[in-house]
Order: structure tokens, then C-alpha cells, then sequence
């Protein structure tokens, strides 16, 4: 991957949407996507105005979609999406950091060694940064399936994958309402935080809160181990705080019943601009007949990502711990 290509396509992409989103009176994030999607298909649209057109022509002919890598046209557009969720006042309008995107890919390549082909399904796919970063991490098929409910973002999802010549099928809908899709080998997110607004809906899961809203991103757990077949693995990205909250309880007693925590790893507090925002990784394990806990959970506490001395000590005892887990 080369930095240089990273930074050209980004440019082509940020004066592109910065003019759609000038000329069609729409927001900087949904001319990403409306940019993303003229480079797709090689041609603006009927659509757009006859000066927007002739501009977009001329762009084409400054950018090849076919001579950037996979992580180049990611890395180049989540560059993009994070300057258009500056000061974004919607909370779902946020993307998991790199550096982490990054290491829940290696963490799934290790899970799933030797596999030869897998099914994985991201709830929280937001602009599908991260499902597309694990993917372009895994050397087996993969076929995929991500949902998302807000409108501006799963255009970008779609947009993004599609570039990045990524098939994943997308749902938008609710993540908390029922899916048309089998149970799957990997389900895998950066969970929402904070209570959900739809009682009826809640009223169905057994994490739903006795009194008031239930916590999303209980449910969000509930509806993973859902659609994970026995003995297929989850991995997400929560709260430190998870284990301790009021609800925690319930939540508990859920998982010791349906799933083998595997390892739980916290993220550098360097992340976070305050500590009580900080975050962990979360990877459990489905129950089913053949299943049995892990020996030792993996509980560690990252260095920052910039420390590579730090990081690599963690690597290193994190790969013997898989190549234990692995060889039970």
C-alpha cells in the first residue's frame, strides 16, 4: 500500500464532493457517497445539473479507479468521511479508529486460521469501515452481510464496498429488528452505546430492561448471539463500563448461559479523550455441544498503538495465547 496514493485519492475525493455538495445544496457526507458513486460507474448522472456534469466528466479523467489497492481506496475514504463527521452533531455519525479496525482484523485472522470460507455480519456497520478493514484482512472467502438504519451512512457503506470491489450484502433497516439471513460464522461490530428507544421492540429480548429504556447495546449482544451459529464467534467493541452497569446483572447471567467470554482486551486510554468513554474488545464464543470455555480468557490491557515496542510484546504473548487456544 502506498501512503501517496492514499492522500491523491483522498484529494480527488474531497474537491469532488466538495463541488456536488455545492452544486446539489446536500451535505458534505451524502456527496461523498454521491462522489464515490460517479467513480464507480465511471460516469456522472442524468440526474445532475449540465455544469455538474461536464465538471465530473473532466475529474474522471484524472483518477483510475482500478490502479488503487483494496486498504488504499478505504483508507482514502474514511480520510474523507471522518473530516465530513467533524462536528457531527448525530452520535451515530462517529467511525472506529484505524489502528483498531486494524487490530480486530488481525484478532479475526487468528480466530479463524486454517478456515475456508466464512460468513461474517456486522450489525453496526455505520459507513462499513470496519467490516471492510477485516475483511481486507482475511485470506479466505468471505461473504458478508452488514445493516445499518441511518440512511446517510449506509449509502456511504454501499458506496464504499462497492469500490473496494467488497461483496457484502447490506440491510437497512433496525439492527435490532429480525433479519432475512442465516446464522453466520462471525458476528462482529462497534456497538452503539446508550438506551434504545423502542419499548415494543425491546419487550422482545431477554436483556430488555424491567424498568425504563433497555441499553442498545445489551440487546445489540442479544441479537449477535442470535444470528451466530453454535460455536461461531462474536467480537465487538464496548464500554469498559459494560460489566458494571445497572443492567449488568441480567447481562451476566445471559452470557455465562449462551456464550464462553474469550478474551476481553481494553483499549489504550491515548484512544479516548476522557477515561469513562473508554473502550474494550469483547470476543465470546457461541455455546454448542463441542464448545468449552478457553483455559485462560485473553485479558489484557493494550499499549497505545504508537508504542511499537509496547505492541509488539503484546503480539507476541497474544499469539501464544492463540496458538494454546487454537491447539485445545
Amino acid at each position: 500500500m502506498k501512503q501517496e496514493h492514499v492522500e491523491q485519492l483522498f484529494q480527488w475525493i474531497d474537491d469532488t464532493a466538495t463541488t456536488i455538495s455545492e452544486d446539489m445544496n446536500i451535505t458534505y457526507l451524502e456527496a461523498i457517497a454521491e462522489t464515490m458513486d460517479v467513480l464507480f460507474n465511471g460516469q456522472p448522472f442524468d440526474d445532475m445539473s449540465e455544469n455538474l456534469q461536464t465538471y465530473l466528466t473532466n475529474e474522471l479523467t484524472k483518477v483510475k479507479k482500478d490502479q488503487y489497492e483494496k486498504e488504499e481506496i478505504r483508507k482514502a475514504v474514511q480520510l474523507a468521511i471522518l473530516k465530513g463527521m467533524k462536528g457531527a452533531t448525530q452520535q451515530q455519525h462517529l467511525i472506529t479508529p484505524d489502528s483498531v479496525a486494524m487490530f480486530m482484523g488481525y484478532l479475526a485472522s487468528r480466530l479463524f486460521e486454517g478456515e475456508e470460507e466464512l460468513k461474517i455480519f456486522d450489525p453496526a456497520a455505520g459507513s462499513a469501515n470496519l467490516i471492510t478493514s477485516v475483511m481486507n484482512q482475511l485470506d479466505m472467502p468471505v461473504n458478508a452481510y452488514a445493516s445499518e438504519v441511518d440512511p446517510t451512512l449506509i449509502q456511504l457503506a454501499v458506496t464504499n464496498a462497492n469500490l473496494q470491489k467488497n461483496k457484502i450484502e447490506f440491510f437497512h433497516q433496525d439492527s435490532l429488528a429480525p433479519f432475512l439471513m442465516e446464522p453466520v460464522d462471525f458476528v462482529m461490530g462497534d456497538l452503539p452505546v446508550g438506551y434504545y428507544p423502542d419499548d415494543v421492540q425491546a419487550a422482545k429480548y431477554e436483556l430488555k430492561a424491567e424498568e425504563g429504556l433497555s441499553y442498545a447495546h445489551h440487546l445489540f449482544i442479544e441479537q449477535g448471539l442470535n444470528y451466530t451459529r453454535d460455536g461461531g464467534y462474536l467480537m465487538f467493541i464496548v464500554p469498559n463500563f459494560l460489566f458494571e452497569s445497572d443492567q449488568s446483572k441480567a447481562l451476566n447471567a445471559y452470557l455465562r448461559e449462551h456464550a464462553h467470554i474469550v478474551g476481553m482486551l481494553q483499549l489504550s486510554d491515548s484512544l479516548f479523550k476522557d477515561e469513562k468513554h473508554g473502550k474494550s474488545i469483547l470476543i465470546m464464543q457461541k455455546k454448542g455441544k463441542d464448545t468449552k470455555a478457553p483455559k485462560q480468557a485473553l485479558l489484557v490491557k493494550l499499549p497505545s498503538f504508537k508504542n511499537p515496542n509496547g505492541m509488539a510484546d503484546i503480539l507476541s504473548q497474544m499469539n501464544a495465547w492463540f496458538d494454546e487456544y487454537k491447539s485445545r
